[in-house]
């Protein structure tokens, strides 16, 4: 069965660097195909795709791949899907992500969207966790797990720190 991994940026700042764009390749190395929440997917797919048509933009080869893999965009309110190499998902979204895990392919990425990625983990969608930690308070912000009814059984994989001052949390999920 494919695995179903989140990298998501946890009190998100500005700060990037190399080796953070090194992680988010290696990531995309056995995936293809990403998940994402309407109000993520509003930016998100634009954004990349201007990245993806300017060479001299530093984040050329990261925006590239993203724009090259197909998405799964999870909406209640959209009828169709308004960008080029997404498929749009309107019903239930615990059956379609279980039934999207379950077809032949390689591993499944989902980036953030507060609610989506909360709904995904109180389902116990989520197989790996990549929690990358910014050194930063915004304040204001949603906990992912807020609406887990029962503890979530994870295993540190690895931790890595970076030089911009974040931190990589890796967790997968443990196995009941």
């Amino acid at each position: 069965m494919r695995k179903l991994k989140l990298q998501m940026n946890i009190l998100l700042d500005d700060q990037w660097d190399p080796g953070m764009t090194k992680l988010s390749m290696d990531n995309l190395k056995n995936v293809d195909c990403i998940f994402l929440g309407r109000n993520t997917a509003e930016g998100f797919i634009p954004d990349w795709a201007g990245v993806a048509g300017n060479p001299k933009d530093e984040f050329y080869k990261l925006g590239r791949r993203l724009t090259e893999i197909p998405k799964v965009v999870f909406s209640k309110k959209l009828k169709i899907s308004k960008w080029e190499n997404a498929t749009l998902v309107k019903g239930n979204m615990v059956q379609a992500v279980k039934t999207l895990k379950k077809k032949k392919g390689k591993d499944i990425i989902v980036y953030g969207g507060d609610s989506f990625v909360s709904s995904l983990i109180e389902h116990d969608l989520i197989d790996e966790f990549y929690l990358l930690v910014n050194p930063v308070a915004i304040g204001n912000g949603e906990p992912i797990f807020n609406p887990l009814k029962n503890n979530l059984q994870l295993t540190l994989v690895k931790c890595k720190a970076f030089a911009s001052g974040a931190i990589l949390l890796h967790y997968e999920r443990t196995i009941k």
